[in-house]
């Protein structure tokens, strides 16, 4: 997402971040309080504001033929990821400015069994907050030498592996003084394209964190430390990359959340 799409003026003149985070914290006392545990976000998290106009409210329509999105859609073969789609740092004429980041973990199911073959893309900003999305209006530089994409196959063991730089902080139209902090979003297709998850990547000791409420809208602790990758020096490359490992769950109680509660 990028700061052009979200909310709007008005609501960003009437909020501060302490009227945001004292939503948040209201909202995490009346979670805790009922007891209940919450296995996906509200779609409407009013800290959130966009949130409120961004999901359906009339009931789902019924497909008839729910096989036609496959026969039809777009298809993709193993011959069509290249390894080289992986690395977000080459295919340009130069070096991307930035901290550069190895991001590695296992794409799983409820059972711990590693998902094979499985499709896993990125997108981010660049180092200095901003998308290189023509919709982006954040007055930060582009990087030539960085777009922001990449995608590749989980080997047998499930395991993904990306190359990319550590993307920056941007301002976003939420409320007065909003900043989204530093991610990478994650998207996933099981076995059709009609099963796409779609989640973000958060960085450890990112002071914005607990600021956000796209992060906060996840009210449940454990469910949103999940969404957190955990800097692993072992897999640091001297002198090139720091390493990030961050593990995707697709369902059960230790689920990866997704966007809005889809999962």
């Amino acid at each position: 997402m990028h700061p052009a799409q979200q909310a709007t003026p008005q609501a960003a003149q009437q909020a501060t971040q302490q009227d945001i985070s004292r939503e948040i914290d209201r909202l995490d006392r009346e979670y805790a309080a009922s007891g209940v545990p919450r296995h996906h976000p509200p779609r409407d998290y009013p800290p959130y504001r966009s949130s409120l106009l961004r999901h359906p409210r009339h009931p789902l329509t019924a497909v008839r033929d729910p096989e036609a999105a496959e026969r039809y859609g777009p298809v993709f073969g193993a011959s069509d990821v290249e390894a080289s789609d992986a690395d977000l740092t080459r295919g340009h004429p130069g070096a991307p400015l930035g901290e550069r980041i190895t991001i590695t973990g296992r794409v799983l199911d409820r059972a711990g069994r590693p998902v094979t073959g499985q499709l896993v893309e990125i997108w981010q900003a660049n180092a200095c907050g901003r998308y290189a999305h023509r919709h982006d209006r954040h007055p930060a530089p582009l990087d030539p030498n960085f777009t922001g994409a990449g995608r590749c196959l989980t080997d047998r063991q499930g395991y993904y592996r990306f190359t990319t730089i550590r993307p920056g902080a941007y301002p976003w139209l939420n409320h007065t003084g909003a900043w989204r902090p530093a991610h990478i979003h994650f998207s996933l297709f099981g076995t059709a394209f009609t099963q796409r998850l779609v989640t973000q990547m958060y960085f450890p000791g990112d002071p914005l964190l607990p600021l956000d409420p796209i992060l906060r809208s996840v009210t449940d602790a454990g469910a949103r430390a999940r969404l957190i990758a955990g800097y692993d020096h072992d897999l640091s490359a001297a002198g090139d990359a720091l390493g990030y490992r961050w593990d995707i769950v697709l369902d059960g109680p230790a689920a990866t959340r997704t966007e809005e509660g889809r999962r």
